[in-house]
């Protein structure tokens, strides 16, 4: 793909690798286990009782892994060659 401005097309195509593939499936387990290791690193005080859960921080560790792992996925698939018109259904 070239490195042209962005069109329909292009956000298509974007919005389709992105729930296909086993996309979605790779990026939740990938965040699952990021997530809870930043989660035990970022609010281990809560686990010994030192302070109270904070739950927007707790969302967003889950959130940035799987957005993260999710970009990877779609950007490598960018750049394979679009299949030929005839075979895109």
């Amino acid at each position: 793909m070239n490195a042209g401005p962005w069109n329909a097309r292009t956000w298509k195509r974007v919005c389709l690798c992105a729930i296909s593939d086993g996309v979605p499936r790779r990026s939740f387990h990938l965040a699952l286990v990021v997530g809870t290791v930043l989660n035990l690193i970022n609010q281990g005080d809560v686990l010994l009782g030192a302070a109270s859960i904070n739950w927007l921080k707790l969302i967003l560790t889950y959130c940035v892994p799987y957005a993260v792992c999710t970009y990877g996925a779609v950007s490598y698939q960018l750049r394979l060659p679009e299949p030929p018109l005839e075979l895109q259904a």
